[in-house]
């Protein structure tokens, strides 16, 4: 089913509210109160005839999970048709005589019919079992269970409608799960007129209307109903164009138009969106997802709770803005624009950007100033995130230059062709550059990044999500509204969008349709927990910062002191800062040794033993309990080793692959040291802070990856491009090549433009 257009023509009358649902899906985590509606598709196989077991348990696990964090739970079901079902097929085709079924003969055996079952006689013989089930699953996990059944009657009666909300209020208090179900064996025929009239008058003609009629009485947080439907589509589910809601506002009053039934049960598409519409204006916040699909939905109703994106939220909130598909659906657009401009055009949008972070200092800054004074006062934050958040001048003005850098580059980046090969006469096949698609950037804590990343964006014609922390609001926005005005000079304003919406970043990575690249940009935390939500989108980043300084036995004193000084100590914070030491055996007690010990102790970096270097001790730091420590600050572990060698391999099985240095005077075992390690940057006798795009000439960097497929280390321009094959022909075919055919391959190697490297 799926909404369109603006008329009113289906307009729902609706209760009045009685409670305050919840505006976004990020607040669902505070419902206290929840009902789970399990329809008759999440009950029954696909058979209809019994009982989805598999599915049952999972739902089990997680409304107990649910009930012992101190949630009310409560659980609508059908089933009792369907087991009752089977259990009566059983029935009749055990009554017949062993006599019957052998005269019958084999043939006529397997043809054997079953009479058609009358539907409140299975619900009479199901639901004892249904029951008996729920109880025996539920007893698993400590958690009682009791047994509800209802019908129209019940909520019409005044008297009868309040001993149900007393026994349900009773069960609550004293931690049991009411399971509820409409007493399928005598329920009478719905009052075909008194459907959404009222508070207190809505017909109990399916469990979609018997959960929100209990989920208003009850006063619930939250309605969770499950089908065989992912949720509300934007048009018919199944055809191409059909994009799944996320939110729906139904004050838009916008018309419903409904797909196909559900495959089982009397409820219908219609009816779940009524009866949703009807719970969310008595107060109760509603999602209508699939729970048919655990492969694809994983734990859909925990997940639901926690605010992730599952199915369709109802919110009487209108959203504000677009949506993040909407965003990556602008961007993509924006980007093929962005994609086909001229190289000086994408150059003058970048040297714009840089112009507007002169011309527009004050106003970044006053926002910047805003920003550090909420993080300050809420004291979240450590000193080194604080410095991370900060701007000045002069980081605006170094900012500018490198965007100016990226500008001169982005002359010679999408397009150029790398190889040309003529393979046949008249038939000349290129490989090109051509931009990722759509990247999605996620970082904390520094704004700066924001420009820096859109530069590079813009001149590798990419499309651009950006997704900052909200500790950074106000600098971000004021500078992706620099960002927008300098890309409408060419009119692809759309192509760099920010998330401010309150978009979980797992949520994010799921959007695997629309985003091509994943980059975050913040702690090491952070991009482990993305490279584990990424669902089938490649994220580009490093895991840890684990840098060694190897001080070999031939080192200099004076430039090992500056180089174990300035990667520890210049910025601690930073990836490519030193986490551990590494010192040659031969060195111990020697004034190369005290040195360092002396200055790291004068810069109170704080020493971890490693288990060698504790063993030379007699009075030693404590024995660090892992060698593969990032510590992000004024810490670091050293340990000894027996050679270069030993250092090698030390780092190999300790390192993280992102930055290595060797100390030394030897060009023989530093030339060796070089080859030998694998990690993404390997420097000699130079700090491993060099492991930077800024100063490597890059202008700036999307981040720095330690992976081993694409790029590697920090990653700027040519990393955000791939390259795509261009064969121009006349009308040539496979069949040109044939044995019987006249032509031949050439592969002939054809001239290429030389690439300005300088």
């Amino acid at each position: 089913f799926f909404r369109r257009g603006s008329s009113q023509a289906n307009a729902i009358s609706l209760p009045r509210p009685h409670g305050k649902s919840f505006a976004h899906r990020s607040e669902l985590k505070q419902a206290k109160r929840i009902v789970v509606k399990l329809g008759s598709a999440v009950v029954t196989r696909g058979d209809e005839c019994g009982l989805a077991l598999g599915r049952l348990a999972s739902i089990v696990e997680q409304v107990a999970m649910l009930q012992n964090q101190g949630r009310e739970m409560m659980i609508v079901t059908s089933g009792a048709v369907a087991f009752g079902k089977q259990r009566l097929r059983h029935e009749i085709l055990l009554s017949q005589s062993v006599r019957q079924a052998l005269h019958s003969g084999q043939n006529q055996l397997k043809d054997m019919s079953v009479p058609v079952l009358e539907a409140r006689a299975c619900a009479a013989a199901g639901q004892s079992g249904l029951m008996a089930l729920y109880e025996a699953m539920f007893t698993q996990y400590s958690t009682c269970t009791a047994q509800i059944l209802v019908t129209n009657l019940d909520f019409h009666d005044e008297q009868k409608r309040r001993n149900l909300n007393s026994t349900l209020h009773e069960l609550l208090r004293m931690n049991i799960v009411p399971i509820i179900n409409t007493n399928d064996a005598v329920v009478p025929p719905p009052v075909p007129s008194s459907d959404l009239q009222g508070v207190n008058v809505i017909s109990i003609k399916d469990n979609d209307s018997l959960a929100a009629r209990l989920a208003v009485e009850m006063k619930v947080d939250l309605l969770i109903a499950l089908s065989d439907v992912e949720g509300l589509y934007d048009s018919p589910p199944g055809t191409d164009d059909a994009k799944l809601i996320d939110t729906f506002y139904p004050g838009d009053q916008q018309s419903i138009t409904y797909g196909t039934k559900s495959r089982v049960g009397i409820g219908g598409m219609e009816a779940k969106v009524k009866a949703a519409l009807w719970a969310l204006q008595g107060g109760t916040s509603v999602v209508i997802a699939n729970g048919t699909h655990p492969k694809v939905t994983g734990h859909v109703i925990t997940d639901i709770v926690e605010g992730k994106k599952v199915g369709t939220f109802f919110s009487e909130v209108k959203p504000a803005g677009p949506t993040v598909e909407q965003q990556a659906e602008m961007a993509r657009q924006g980007g093929r624009v962005l994609a086909s401009l001229l190289p000086e055009e994408r150059g003058e949008i970048i040297c714009r950007l840089a112009d507007l972070l002169t011309e527009k200092r004050e106003e970044i800054l006053s926002a910047n100033r805003r920003d550090m004074e909420l993080a300050t006062a809420s004291g979240r934050l450590s000193q080194p995130l604080l410095n991370r958040l900060s701007l000045s001048t002069s980081k605006l003005n170094s900012l500018a230059i490198g965007l100016r850098q990226i500008a001169v580059s982005s002359r010679d980046s999408v397009g150029q062709v790398l190889r040309r090969t003529r393979v046949a006469n008249n038939l000349e096949l290129e490989q090109i550059t051509v931009p990722i698609g759509v990247l999605l950037v996620i970082f904390e804590s520094r704004p700066d990044c924001l420009p820096q990343v859109s530069a590079l964006a813009i001149a590798s014609g990419n499309a651009l999500l950006l997704k900052g922390g909200k500790e950074a609001a106000n600098t971000n926005k004021i500078l992706h509204q620099l960002t927008q005005e300098a890309l409408s000079m060419h009119g692809v304003k759309d192509a760099i969008q920010l998330v401010s919406t309150r978009e979980e970043v797992e949520d994010l990575c799921r959007l695997d349709k629309l985003i091509d690249l994943i980059i975050p940009r913040g702690s090491s935390q952070l991009v482990r927990d993305i490279q584990r939500a990424a669902k089938g989108i490649p994220v580009l980043g490093h895991s840890e910062g684990v840098c060694h300084v190897y001080i070999d036995s031939e080192a200099s004193i004076d430039k090992a002191v500056d180089i174990v000084k300035d990667s520890k100590c210049d910025y601690p914070a930073a990836c490519n800062a030193m986490e551990t030491l590494l010192i040659h055996r031969d060195l111990l007690r020697t004034p190369i040794f005290d040195q360092i010990i002396d200055m790291l102790r004068t810069e109170e970096v704080k020493i971890h033993a490693g288990p060698r270097f504790a063993s030379y001790l007699t009075f030693s730091p404590n024995e660090v309990k892992s060698l593969r420590t990032e510590y992000g600050d004024l810490e670091c572990c050293i340990e000894v080793v027996d050679s270069m060698q030993d250092a090698v391999d030390h780092i190999h099985k300790y390192g993280s692959s992102h930055t290595d240095v060797i100390v030394t005077e030897n060009e023989e075992t530093a030339e060796q040291f070089l080859q030998q390690l694998d990690s993404a940057c390997v420097f000699w006798n130079a700090s491993s802070r060099f492991a930077d795009g800024y100063r490597f000439g890059l202008g700036a960097e999307v981040g720095i990856s330690t992976a081993r497929i694409h790029a590697r280390g920090p990653v700027g321009l040519e990393g955000l491009l791939t390259t795509k094959w261009v064969l121009r022909g006349e009308g040539h075919t496979v069949a040109d090549f044939s044995e019987q055919g006249s032509m031949k391959y050439l592969h002939e190697n054809l001239p290429v433009p030389q690439r300005n490297l300088s």
